[in-house]
């Protein structure tokens, strides 16, 4: 592939990323208003947001594997127009199936993630390689939040229907440009697509993220949510035996056991459920009535502008990463940045007597998160073959989307179960959740540093393993992470 040409496919990919992320949480803060529009229940309306977590998970490592075999451009801009077909048919639904379907067919558009890295990857040299995955990991993380933000003065001058139809125009840009400018991959993973496999990634996941969505309207102890949960491990464990049987793996099991693959794989799902907990309760917190006796009372507007401290510090810090990696490398950036987000989702959950109070501590908030996106993806994208680069990002982005889904789960039983007097949430309730929002990101510190210590291991012991894997085709990058996680052990441990 041409590197002649770096920055614009850079602004490409951005421009797509970033709308695609900031369209995930535009649709939450006017849930209640798609719910009295469409005449739906409250279970109705979260569908729109289930069907497409769930669409979105299984697309996203079989789109990024097809990517890595077919050609990354050519998958991608099929998952831009998807986004935008499923956001016009969101626009003009005049049901709350037709917008759960749209939701679904929106939802491809997350394969984009991990083809957009292994564009990178391919688009420029290895010197330049960490400041563009910590840059585009940014975006994503900033337009995750975003979203939020821009939802209520958006939806106040266009409607929630209007809300479907800003992304068309960037999608669709964003399509014909990614066409004409982004050349396609020259390297191809051979290969095809194992259908068992296939079937049997997407059965554990559709039957994960169901109960994890919907247990708190079903009841945790439904035999359908239990049944649910016991048919995911069930499929796991089926499509693990597969994946290790096939000669044509999906996602080949050796790749998934790399030091800079299961480690980050581990440290996603702590993240993103720290990070989802936060992100779908904080601006719920601050617009707590006064009278409560602990709420701020801020408006929907407040709550949206009361993040943007947050918006502001991920941007710095994940632009940061990949210049910061000559001096603190990438997993002891993980370690900083989940501790970072540890302490200050505690704060948020002990110390919010001011609106100012709190917005400094989600600037804060912001400053881990945007440093551990850029991290965690630099670790994946750079310890894999350029031919496993989709697959590899696909699943590290669906077991991020399974932390969001537990984070969710945790917060919402933490928040609802406790409430006061006046049938409003007790305080306690956030202060529980905001804590164990921090425990879960202290989860992701314990699984880096385990990675580091393991990979400590006596010379001869390792020269030994790499033997054994002599035959693998990722003994190279086994030995490239090895020899990076021993570089950064001694800052880590220091």
């Amino acid at each position: 592939m041409s590197r002649s040409h770096p920055a614009r496919t850079f602004a490409i990919l951005a421009l797509s990323v970033g709308s695609f992320a900031t369209l995930q949480s535009l649709v939450v803060p006017v849930l209640p208003v798609i719910q009295r529009d469409l005449g739906t229940t409250t279970s109705g309306a979260t569908w729109t947001m289930t069907a497409w977590l769930i669409s979105a998970a299984v697309a996203t490592p079989l789109l990024g594997r097809v990517g890595d075999m077919v050609g990354k451009r050519r998958i991608f801009v099929l998952a831009l127009l998807a986004v935008a077909l499923g956001s016009i048919v969101a626009a003009l639904a005049p049901s709350i199936g037709v917008l759960i379907v749209a939701r679904v067919i929106q939802g491809v558009g997350g394969a984009m993630f991990p083809l957009a890295f292994g564009i990178v990857r391919d688009a420029f040299a290895a010197h330049r390689l960490p400041s563009a995955i910590g840059a585009l990991a940014s975006i994503i993380a900033i337009g995750s939040g975003l979203g939020t933000v821009l939802a209520g003065p958006l939806a106040d001058v266009l409607g929630w229907r209007g809300l479907f139809l800003v992304p068309v125009v960037f999608t669709v840009t964003a399509a014909v440009l990614a066409r004409i400018f982004i050349p396609e991959s020259e390297t191809r993973a051979a290969g095809g697509v194992n259908p068992w496999a296939a079937i049997l990634l997407s059965g554990w996941l559709v039957a994960l993220l169901l109960p994890l969505s919907t247990g708190s309207q079903w009841g945790w102890g439904s035999p359908l949510v239990v049944g649910l949960f016991v048919a995911a491990c069930l499929l796991l464990a089926g499509w693990i035996v597969v994946e290790l049987r096939s000669r044509q793996p999906l996602v080949d099991m050796r790749m998934m056991r790399l030091p800079g693959v299961w480690a980050m794989n581990a440290a996603a799902v702590f993240i993103g459920a720290s990070m989802f907990a936060v992100f779908s309760f904080f601006p719920r917190f601050v617009q707590i009535p006064t009278s409560t006796g602990y709420g701020l009372g801020a408006s929907v507007s407040e709550s949206g502008l009361l993040m943007l401290p947050m918006l502001v510090t991920m941007a710095i810090t994940g632009f940061l990463s990949g210049p910061l990696a000559r001096f603190i490398g990438f997993r002891m950036q993980v370690i900083i940045a989940s501790s970072i987000i540890a302490v200050s989702s505690v704060a948020i959950g002990l110390w919010h007597s001011t609106l100012l109070e709190v917005s400094l501590e989600a600037g804060v908030f912001g400053i881990g998160l945007g440093l551990v996106y850029a991290a965690i993806s630099s670790v994946v994208v750079q310890s894999v073959p350029p031919t496993q680069t989709g697959v590899a990002s696909g699943m590290n982005t669906n077991l991020r989307t399974v932390g969001s889904a537990i984070g969710a789960a945790v917060m919402t039983a933490l928040v609802t179960g406790a409430t006061g007097a006046d049938g409003l949430a007790a305080e306690s309730g956030y202060t529980d959740g905001f804590v164990t929002a921090g425990i879960l990101a202290l989860g992701a510190v314990a699984v880096t540093v385990l990675s580091v210590v393991l990979a400590r291991k006596p010379r001869t012991q390792q020269a030994a393993e790499v033997v054994t894997t002599a035959e693998s085709p990722f003994a190279e990058s086994e030995v490239e992470v090895e020899a990076d996680a021993e570089a950064e052990a001694e800052p880590v441990l220091a």
